[in-house]
Order: structure tokens, then sequence, then C-alpha cells
């Protein structure tokens, strides 16, 4: 066969044979265009001829299977945090804590703050409540009450030796006048506390300072003031006379029924009549055989009055001891006594009479 029966591939046909019976060709590829040129090797020549081979026949895709479909879960919700409730502090802010035990913990540590602080607090408070009492101790010694010592026996039984009584203050700052029968306790008119009383021992400095400032500022009764506890038995204008035909004391006329007086006393082993001066009192005291009164200085001016203005106080009440405490009222015995006659004098103005205090 010449050349131009010879494709451009350079492969040459085999001839062709008529089998009896034609088997199944599998099908070619087309043959290479004319004008394809094989590509060169990297030494310069052409790259030598592949032969084609069958065509791939493509498989079809291989599926993977599907993963299973999982149904959702719900959300896991983390547990919130305590929360701390807010301390003492108006307006604290909650602080989250992170286990109950830390939360014990700063409850105990702001418990003990808040103790502190109140410990603080009191100690604090400790000083002005001492100023605070010694301030109102003061204003009753001054004005409303103070307590007296009774250092001798002029007043048995009445009162006895060692007895603390309450003398009210308020009355004579209020001008209330004194009535017969009252207890007073006043100034020494001068030379009354001579032989009165025996002095008590001396104390030690620290213990006498203490004491001082105690009676200072009334806590504590005075024993060494200078006054005088007495009753009264007559009053500005009035006529004491010891005695009548009974040995009894009258006063404007009437007689005196005395069971406050010391058992086994006279009402007074002294004569004497006095007029007594307006604006002055004449005293007695109940042990009548140990009291040195108005009777024993009837030569002295004023027939041995004294004045009202020395008058500290009334005696109302015998504090201590407590067996022994008891009200000081107006006998019922002075209830009958009468104004004196006027002469020529504005009368005295009689003060009604009412509980202590009152």
């Amino acid at each position: 066969m010449g050349s131009r029966g010879r494709p451009r591939g350079g492969r040459v046909p085999e001839p062709e044979s008529e089998p009896a019976s034609e088997p199944r060709r599998t099908p070619q590829p087309p043959p290479a265009p004319a004008f394809w040129r094989a590509p060169e090797t990297p030494g310069g020549g052409p790259e030598p001829r592949r032969e084609p081979g069958p065509a791939a026949v493509p498989e079809p895709p291989v599926r993977e299977p599907e993963p299973p479909v999982r149904e959702p879960e719900p959300p896991v919700r983390e547990p919130e945090p305590p929360v701390r409730e807010p301390g003492p502090q108006r307006g604290a802010k909650a602080r989250p804590v992170a286990a109950e035990t830390g939360g014990r913990a700063e409850r105990r540590r702001l418990a003990r703050r808040v103790k502190r602080r109140r410990r603080t607090r009191r100690v604090g408070e400790v000083p002005l409540l001492i100023i605070v009492a010694l301030c109102i101790a003061l204003v009753l010694k001054t004005f409303l009450v103070q307590a007296f010592f009774i250092p001798s026996g002029s007043m048995e039984q009445t009162i006895r030796i060692g007895d603390r009584v309450l003398v009210d203050k308020l009355t004579p700052w209020f001008g209330s006048e004194i009535e017969r029968g009252d207890v007073v306790v006043f100034k020494d008119p001068g030379g009354w506390l001579k032989g009165e009383a025996a002095r008590p021992p001396e104390d030690p400095v620290g213990v006498k300072q203490i004491k001082e400032t105690l009676t200072f500022i009334g806590l504590l009764p005075s024993a060494d003031e200078q006054d005088l506890i007495k009753r009264v038995i007559g009053v500005g204008g009035d006529t004491v006379v010891c005695c009548d035909a009974k040995g009894r004391v009258t006063v404007n006329g009437t007689a005196l029924d005395e069971p406050y007086v010391s058992p086994g006393n006279a009402p007074s082993e002294i004569r004497f009549e006095v007029k007594v001066p307006e604006g002055r009192l004449f005293v007695m005291g109940d042990h009548r055989a140990n009291s040195a009164d108005s009777r024993y200085h009837l030569d002295e001016a004023f027939d041995g009055t004294i004045d009202e203005n020395g008058v500290v106080g009334q005696a109302v009440v015998i504090a201590w001891p407590f067996d022994h405490w008891r009200k000081l009222e107006q006998p019922a015995t002075f209830r009958s006594v009468p104004d004196p006659a006027p002469s020529g004098r504005r009368g005295r103005r009689r003060r009604r009479r009412g509980p202590p205090f009152a």
C-alpha cells in the first residue's frame, strides 16, 4: 500500500478478516487530529509516542453513608453563685461568695467588726456618762436634795448617831415659810457646835481626797460641815414658854404634847419665856437633856433664836440605814397652835402642808 492510505499517526491497520460471526468490539477512541505535534523531550528530541489505551469508563461516585441525626440536647445551665446579703453598713453592695464556708467566714468577720465597734462606742461613752452623772449630782446637791451625816445624839430617838438624812433644799428657794414642828438643818450661828460632837479621826490623804470629792458633788454626806439639825418650836411672832403647871412647853398659850422627845427626858429643865422676833426661829433638840439648842443661848442676841436665812433646808427622810428608814413629818400637836395675835405688823403667811418635794 502506498503512503496515501497510511494514517498520520504512523499506525498501520491490520487487514480485515471476516469471521463467521463478528464479536462485539469495544469502541476505540478517534484518531488524533492531523495537526497534532508530539511534545519535545527535555533532551530536545520528540517525546516517544504513547499508544492510547482503552478509554477509562468513569465509575459511579460512591456516596458515603450519612451520619445519624442526633436530637439537640437542652443547654446545661451553670449554677448561679450565691449572693451575699448586705452587711450592717447601709447600702452595702452584695458580693458573691464562692462557697458556703466562705460565706460563714465573712459573716463571722462582720460580726466581730460590729462587736468591736460597739465595744469602742461603749468605752467612749463612759467618760460622757460620768460627766453627766456628776453634773446631775451637783445640781441636785445645790438646788434640790443633799444628804447629811448625823454625828451627835441631840435628836435621839428620832434621828440617831450615824444616820444619813436627805434635806429638801428646794423649799427655801421658792420662799416657802418654815413651819412649827419642822426638822431643819442650819448653819452654826456661832459657837453652838462647841462640845456638840467629837471630830472623827483623820483619814489617809488619798481617802480624804476621795471623800472630799464625793462630798462636793453630793454623792457622800458631809461629816465635818458646820451644820446643826434641830426641831422648830416657835416661828416669828410666837411666844414660847416653859413650862405650864404640868411641865409642858406652850406656844401662844397652847401646851404641846411631844411624843418625839427622847424617853426619860423632861420637856425642858430650863425655865424660859421668849418672844420670837420676826424672821427668826426658836429651835430645840428631841434629846432635851443632850442638846445645846436655843435654851442655852438665851443670854445672847435675839434670845437664842436663829436666822431663817441660815437654814439650809428641811430634813424629810432618814435614808440610811435602811432598817431606820422613815419620813420626818410634822407632829400633829403643832397643828392646834394658833397664830400669834397681830401687833401692828403684817401677820405670817402659813404654808399649806403637803408631801415632801410636792
